[in-house]
């Protein structure tokens, strides 16, 4: 259904990251995963990509802001998004998809994500810390730098919040000589690192096309079983 959201705040949250908070309609029910499309309304400018995008709902059905995260490309939709004031209204059309996580809780789930890929799973942790769900939960998150993982305060947060999830970060460029996560790609070895039984788990992989393939084709050597792999492939960086 189609309906008006309300630009509450916007703020950095990495390296050309930001995000944007809207007011959340009444009775708007969606599960932790799901996207939803945004549509501009009369923007200033526009191209040929269009006035929609469609964004994953970072934050949780438990708290109280719809959340859109994204890297921020020079394209006329992230121009004005970028600049519209606080109270614009935007039209919410939602929500959708599956990319939710599974019910069966003494099944692990583990999540390996490239970059802004993280936003669906930011909301999945939140809700199942909310709800203290049994699932044991394994978050792999790479980008190149520290600064450029979105979220990275909230899941240490969350980690700290939840005993049965572990966040590990991994820069695979420059990070600094204090930096306390993992340095490199997510690779065979990192994931047997922290996947004692890689059959075990439900794998969640979500960041650009050319990641997700890598990370499937690993996990398919490793002999994972393929219905056990699910995929979110993000667009436009």
């Amino acid at each position: 259904m189609s309906t008006n959201v309300k630009l509450l705040k916007k703020c950095s949250i990495a390296k050309d990251t930001m995000a944007f908070h809207f007011s959340t309609p009444t009775n708007f029910e969606f599960r932790a995963g799901q996207a939803a499309d945004f549509k501009l309304i009369d923007p200033p400018e526009t191209d040929e990509e269009g006035n929609t995008r469609a964004f994953s709902l970072a934050h949780a059905p438990c708290e109280p802001d719809l959340v859109a995260a994204t890297r921020m490309r020079d394209t006329a939709f992230k121009r004005v998004l970028r600049d519209l004031p606080i109270g614009t209204d935007v039209e919410l059309d939602g929500p959708w998809g599956d990319f939710t996580l599974h019910k069966t809780e003494s099944t692990p789930a583990v999540f390996i994500i490239g970059g802004i890929g993280v936003t669906p799973v930011r909301s999945m942790v939140a809700q199942a810390t909310q709800d203290k769900t049994a699932h044991q939960i394994t978050l792999l998150h790479a980008s190149d730098t520290p600064d450029d993982l979105p979220f990275k305060d909230d899941f240490n947060q969350l980690a700290k919040d939840n005993p049965r999830f572990r966040y590990i970060a991994t820069a695979s460029e420059s990070a600094p000589d204090d930096w306390q996560g993992e340095r490199g790609r997510v690779d065979a070895e990192m994931l047997k690192k922290y996947v004692l039984d890689l059959n075990r788990p439900i794998y969640y992989l979500s960041g650009p096309r050319g990641m997700v393939q890598a990370m499937r084709q690993i996990l398919v050597d490793l002999k994972v079983n393929e219905d056990n792999i699910r995929t979110e492939e993000f667009s436009g960086y």
